[in-house]
């Protein structure tokens, strides 16, 4: 199975990124002698030969979107190439095992998965019994300290393809990273305790470094960390930082954070912002203290207009990821959101889709044993537990947002708000009103894909 492209790796999304759920585990093969082909089907086609040749057929599925498209690319493979063996990996992949095996799939690998990976491969080689390799739910996923090389992103498509930063230099190409995997808290809405447990694994620097070296021979002059909180490991973020800036002192970057470790660290938030950081993204999710509280999110409303503070005083915008369709949002918790980020200004800084995201419950989820989850079901093709809304009007809002939102893709962001706002305010029985001023009206940085789970 050695043999160049007896093995396919295959990507379906992520983030508009260029993938390291392709890169990482294919320099894992490469560096056991292994010759993998590797494929982003979400901007190349499915190689029909290189499909039918492969023996092994390994699917990244790191976030909800990436396993939907890739049940789908499952069943063509397993249509041009039955007797492949079939692999999906990622944090998503031991959420839905029992899903995968009826989609064929002989290994399902979570967590810190690469080198496992890499032995399923030697044992398939071999010929060996392979049920091993079947983790069947996040309990049984072990957490394994990985010996890491650095990324292997040659052949891959180029950064031209995926997204890029627009901010005031105009659009340039940006790479993504991790720095970190996990993460240290429990939101009970989050898939990554479900499998980490409260845990994170941080990378060598050595290795984040020059896999970012290999985005800017690439052309990137900015990077994404993509951790799940880049200040999980304070110290990690600052070496990794420093050392970014000091070999590359043009190149820019983001990053995501909790609320509550901005305001645990802001000089540290501070230092960042002047080492090349242009905007942090956190999971501010709801402005509304009940809602927060059922979610663990261990911020309350205050803590988050403060966030937007620091990070404003520090240089370094704040884009907000928001979960405002849960079981316990109302419609004047929704209204209420809206407003505020129209009175501080905010509503530039914000991506419409935010608008419209409505709470997911997969398989393991923290929340199943909530009350407002009593005898959900579990729907296999939306891979989600259903729930539907005390209020009607919410589920209504919600369904009308998300269309507005995938209508309007590429239309004027505040535009695009505004229009959702009216939908709010109609649902309410409300006299809608304009809600841009000319003060909103300026430049905020942001990635050109803002699509998130």
């Amino acid at each position: 199975m050695r043999g160049d492209g007896e093995i396919l790796l295959l990507s379906t999304y992520e983030l508009g990124h260029q993938p390291l759920g392709l890169a990482m585990p294919r320099a894992f093969l490469e560096r056991a002698g292994f010759r993998p082909r590797a494929l982003d089907l979400s901007v190349e086609p499915l190689d029909e030969a290189a499909l039918r040749r492969a023996r092994l057929v390994a699917l990244a599925v790191p976030m909800h979107t990436a396993l939907r498209l890739a049940l789908a690319a499952a069943r063509r493979v397993r249509a041009a190439n039955p007797g492949a063996l079939l692999a999906f990996h990622g944090l998503y992949a031991p959420l839905h095992a029992p899903l995968l095996r009826a989609a064929g799939a002989v290994a399902v690998l979570g967590g810190e998965c690469e080198e496992e990976l890499v032995r399923f491969a030697e044992a398939a080689e071999r010929g060996e019994d392979l049920s091993r390799f079947f983790e069947d739910g996040p309990g049984s996923v072990p957490l394994r300290r990985l010996d890491f090389p650095v990324p292997s992103r040659a052949g891959l498509p180029p950064l031209s393809r995926y997204a890029r930063l627009a901010d005031e230099r105009g659009d340039r190409l940006a790479g993504y990273v991790e720095a970190t995997r996990g993460c240290l808290h429990r939101c009970r809405h989050c898939p990554i305790p479900t499998l980490y447990g409260g845990r994170f694994v941080a990378l060598p620097p050595e290795v984040v470094l020059e896999d970012v070296a290999a985005l800017v021979r690439a052309g990137a002059t900015h990077v994404t960390f993509g951790d799940p909180d880049f200040l999980n490991g304070p110290g990690q973020a600052r070496r990794v930082a420093r050392a970014l800036r000091a070999r590359f002192p043009a190149v820019t970057f983001d990053y995501t954070a909790k609320v509550e470790h901005l305001l645990r660290h802001p000089a540290l938030v501070a230092e960042l912002a002047s080492l090349g950081a242009i905007f942090v993204t956190s999971a501010v999710e709801s402005l509304s203290d009940r809602v927060l509280a059922r979610l663990d999110k261990g911020h309350t409303r205050a803590d988050a207009l403060r966030a937007f503070e620091l990070c404003a005083r520090a240089g370094a915008t704040l884009r907000p990821s928001l979960l405002p369709f849960t079981p316990w949002s109302t419609l004047d918790d929704y209204l209420d959101l809206v407003q505020t980020f129209e009175e501080r200004g905010w509503l530039a800084q914000l991506d419409p889709v935010q608008l419209s995201i409505r709470l997911l419950v997969p398989p393991g989820s923290l929340l199943l044993d909530d009350p407002a989850f009593a005898g959900a079901r579990l729907d296999a093709e939306a891979l989600t537990f259903r729930w539907t809304h005390p209020d009607p009007r919410m589920d209504a809002l919600q369904a009308r947002v998300a269309a507005l939102v995938e209508e309007r893709a590429g239309a004027d962001p505040l535009e695009t708000i505004e229009a959702v706002k009216a939908l709010a305010l109609a649902a309410a029985g409300r006299a809608h009103r304009h809600v841009t001023r000319a003060r909103e009206r300026r430049f905020t940085p942001r990635l050109t894909e803002s699509w998130f789970c």
